[in-house]
């Protein structure tokens, strides 16, 4: 079926939003459930993409909780926390990581106007000593009841949204496409908007077709592949 006008728009106005300096590195949060709820969070709140360090043996898995989100938030996977943080923070990433620490700061005192990356662990072990080492800044969320801390997917939840409402507040929000390179939004239109097309122009090594300005595909295809589109 071919790309309505305005399903073209609905993708191009939400990648138009998407913030390419805020991000979120999960370390060995394997439960399906948290997974998707972060990506859920994570696509609300306009983010373009998730890291994650996962346990030997395991790979990431969802499920209906995601209501599809993984498709608009890749989570990039990493062989270790070391080698994941230390990319973040030399594309510029201010590194914050949940933990209870004497050094740990409440969340709402810091500043993530500026490119900020989240490190989360698994509840039941926290961040690892190798993570912990890395962060630039450890953060707490006060709790007030009788246990310590949060679900990891609502911590998440809670320290994205508040770098939004900071974001907001400061008038850093994109709107036009401003926090993605302009090289990478068009791939990702693409993608988003002909996944299967994109696929194909991979396995053949071709570059992607162009669009017109409703979001049509302005070249001729092999009958087949336009029968998808």
């Amino acid at each position: 079926m071919p790309l309505l006008p305005r399903r073209f728009e609905r993708l191009k106005a939400v990648l138009d939003r998407r913030m390419g300096d805020l991000t979120v590195l999960l370390e060995h949060v394997d439960k399906p459930h948290n997974l998707s709820a972060i990506l859920r969070s994570c696509d609300a709140v306009g983010v373009l993409e998730a890291h994650a360090v996962c346990l030997a043996g395991r790979l990431p898995t969802f499920n209906s909780t995601a209501q599809g989100s993984q498709k608009w938030v890749p989570l990039h996977r990493h062989d270790s926390s070391a080698e994941a943080l230390q990319g973040l923070k030399a594309r510029g990433f201010k590194v914050y990581g949940t933990m209870l620490s004497d050094t740990a700061v409440d969340y709402r005192s810091c500043d993530f106007t500026g490119p900020t990356a989240f490190v989360l662990g698994a509840e039941k072990w926290g961040l690892s000593p190798e993570a912990a080492a890395l962060v630039d800044q450890g953060v707490i969320i006060p709790m007030q009841g009788m246990v310590q801390s949060l679900n990891v997917s609502v911590a998440t939840a809670t320290l994205l949204f508040e770098a939004l409402r900071q974001r907001q507040a400061a008038g850093l929000v994109p709107a036009a496409g401003e926090g993605v390179e302009p090289e990478r939004y068009g791939r990702l239109l693409f993608e988003w908007a002909y996944p299967q097309v994109a696929a194909w122009c991979q396995r053949e090594g071709r570059p992607y077709p162009t669009l017109d300005a409703e979001g049509a595909i302005a070249e001729e295809l092999p009958r087949t592949l336009r029968l998808r589109c």
